[in-house]
């Protein structure tokens, strides 16, 4: 199973840009990786595992900011298609990460 996570977070005060780092660094050290900006996502194996990292994202939730969480089969992440549009020269080439644990 993949767990996605999807977060709005204000940036405007120093304060909520703190929070937001916070989040987003707990999610990276939690096992998380960026799929895209303020979309993480992390592999778990079975529904136990789900309910440990729901549990642990809710006592990390940022004070301000609307955070979903979506649990997904291994099936239907891979069937995730990327659309990208011409690159220019001031673009990063999009490198996907993959991690394989057997």
């Amino acid at each position: 199973m993949r767990l996605v996570v999807l977060f709005d977070l204000p940036v405007k005060t120093k304060k909520q840009r703190h929070d937001a780092t916070a989040f987003r660094n707990f999610l990276l050290k939690d096992g998380y990786h960026m799929l895209q900006y303020s979309v993480y996502v992390r592999v778990c194996n079975g529904a136990d595992a789900v309910q440990k990292h729901r549990a642990r994202l809710r006592d990390h939730l940022p004070d301000n900011g609307a955070i979903r969480f979506l649990v997904i089969t291994e099936k239907q992440y891979a069937s995730i298609e990327i659309l990208l549009g011409q690159l220019t020269e001031a673009d990063e080439p999009f490198a996907a990460q993959q991690l394989t644990i057997l």
